[in-house]
């Protein structure tokens, strides 16, 4: 097995059937999906798909995320968030990567599937901070390889940042590729409190990390400021 994607969801039925049917399906490619406990529809979906499922006790990207990467049969584990749809040719792409010089993680270019030119300044400044500073974020569909992703003990199961913390352990060993293709994401949580907003809670969040705010304050203030 070539590469195993992990995705952890929850409640992701309008999302998946967007993202389901850009899965092909592939002896060398494994798909995870760990639910945290959905209510709608979306193990249904994802089941009837013929896609692999695990329940998860704890709902908790981290968590979720770092049980999926246990079951993986892949020797690369790409990350994927139940929202965003990979490039045609993934697969290739991936593989490509794995093999360069001092690689020890990878991330895809961002796209977000609104036409509005604000998102387009996102993207820019996104795909800056990636390819400059290294610093790539889950949404972007991080992998790695299997052996290094348990050599460093996976994602810190923490409330939220995890996929910040783990491109944090991983720079420190090697070099971070981010490839010239775009993964898209959906523009649903710039949509729900506007492109300004959603920024600015990110970054507030990003700056508590820097600080040492406790995780769990962090996710508090975000799921609060999210669900106003």
């Amino acid at each position: 097995m070539e590469i195993s994607v992990v995705i952890p969801v929850i409640n992701e039925e309008k999302n998946l059937i967007k993202i389901l049917s850009s899965f092909e399906k592939n002896l060398e490619i494994e798909f995870i999906f760990v639910d945290g406990g959905s209510k709608d529809n979306t193990v249904n979906l994802i089941k009837k798909a013929g896609f692999k499922v695990i329940l998860s006790p704890i709902l908790r990207r981290s968590y979720q995320m770092n049980l999926g990467a246990k079951q993986a049969k892949g020797r690369v584990l790409l990350f994927l968030h139940g929202d965003t749809i990979l490039p045609f040719n993934y697969q290739k792409i991936i593989l490509n990567t794995v093999q360069k010089k001092q690689f020890i993680a990878g991330a895809f270019r961002f796209k977000i599937d609104n036409v509005k030119p604000l998102f387009r300044l996102l993207e820019t400044l996104v795909n800056w901070r990636s390819q400059y500073l290294s610093l790539p974020y889950g949404d972007q569909g991080i992998f790695i390889k299997k052996e290094v992703f348990e050599s460093i003990k996976g994602f810190s199961d923490i409330e939220i940042m995890e996929d910040f913390e783990l491109i944090k352990k991983v720079k420190k060993i090697g070099k971070i590729y981010i490839t010239k293709e775009a993964v898209i994401t959906s523009s649903r949580r710039w949509d729900k409190l506007g492109i300004l907003k959603t920024t600015i809670i990110n970054q507030i969040i990003i700056m508590g990390y820097y600080l040492k705010v406790n995780p769990e304050k962090l996710a508090i203030f975000y799921r609060q400021r999210k669900n106003k």
